[in-house]
């Protein structure tokens, strides 16, 4: 009999939701028990048959799960993992992994001296679709990577910003949004050099901003763009175009576009071009497809939780990986706001 690994969720807002579907289609884990003080939880709990409980250490000092996801609001991720930490419980902490850099590179010296492996929820990188553009990239299929164009374009509705926090620096798409195309760059295609940014409000007006672009030079020299907005009337943006989220209207789209000295490679498609012959532009580019086997990543990334409290498989993604990713995101506006790159 296989063995199944036991966890409790804390916090129960849509991630959590998402958390909850992926681990009851995953092999090898279980949540049993939800911890959130708002009484929406409860409603939730009991949707998925579960005890409900207000406070995370009574959920654990009652279940005795074997680890914890931690999807929380940010302020909270550090702690509450430093906790499950210091009682030998692996956790699954929701990105960013941390508020500040600080605070992420302490909670990975923490998880080094305690022998205890964290996971940060980038789940993109459980989607089968950027695992293949890694693997292309990194055998050399494409030739030296050359550039990289990156659109997360996207509108989001008037009623999202009823909470006052969206509309303030602690919200914005370049903490909540940008940080997933960073990890993507750094996933698919290479280190992250240096970085030049802009930002502006000028659509809505909030004091955070809507929209920003950046420009990124990558230790294989390679130069990468992001364009981003949630103002946007537009279908260029993974969530749209992937698939992933069941909640968006799925575009038939392509917004990640990596170009190469051989090939070229757009995805979520992971359509190709290249020249099948003489090479140069007065010559024509053949279109290709890469074939792949398609996978929920919310169920990839919980059955990889549970090989990883079974210390069967490394963390994907450890906390210090993640707060890597944090420190180029937060270097965005910093970038915008001084005028001048940013190294690393």
């Amino acid at each position: 009999m296989s063995v199944v690994s036991t966890v409790g969720l804390i916090g129960a807002g849509a991630i959590g939701r998402a958390h909850l579907n992926g681990a009851a289609q995953a092999a090898g884990i279980k949540i049993v028990g939800i911890a959130d003080p708002n009484p929406a939880a409860a409603q939730l709990a009991n949707e998925f048959g579960l005890p409900h409980f207000t406070d995370h250490r009574t959920l654990r000092d009652t279940l005795q799960p074997d680890g914890a996801i931690i999807a929380t609001p940010n302020a909270l991720h550090v702690p509450m993992a430093l906790e499950w930490l210091a009682e030998g419980r692996p956790v699954l902490v929701e990105k960013p992994v941390a508020g500040t850099v600080e605070e992420g590179r302490q909670l990975a010296h923490a998880a080094d001296a305690a022998k205890v492996p964290v996971l940060v929820g980038h789940h993109r990188r459980h989607n089968p679709i950027l695992r293949k553009a890694r693997e292309l990239v990194r055998e050399g299929a494409l030739g030296r990577l050359v550039s990289a164009s990156v659109l997360a374009t996207f509108l989001k509705p008037d009623a999202y910003f009823e909470q006052a926090w969206r509309r303030s620096n602690g919200g914005g798409p370049v903490l909540i949004n940008l940080i997933h195309e960073i990890d993507l760059v750094r996933f698919v295609c290479g280190e992250i050099r240096s970085l030049q940014a802009l930002t502006s409000n000028a659509i809505r007006e909030f004091e955070v901003e809507d929209s920003a672009a950046a420009l990124l030079r990558l230790d294989n020299n390679a130069l990468v763009t992001i364009t981003l907005s949630d103002t946007a009337a537009s279908p260029w943006s993974w969530d749209l175009a992937s698939g992933e989220n069941p909640a968006f209207s799925r575009s038939q789209a392509e917004s990640h576009f990596l170009c190469g000295t051989n090939a070229s490679l757009a995805l979520p498609t992971l359509r190709t071009w290249r020249y099948p012959g003489e090479r140069g532009w007065f010559q024509p580019l053949e279109p290709g497809s890469i074939a792949f086997q398609p996978a929920d990543p919310y169920i990839e990334q919980m059955r990889h939780f549970g090989a990883v409290i079974r210390r069967e498989e490394a963390p994907l993604t450890d906390a210090l990986d993640a707060t890597r990713t944090l420190e180029v995101t937060l270097a965005v506006r910093q970038a915008a706001q001084s005028g001048t790159m940013v190294y690393f």
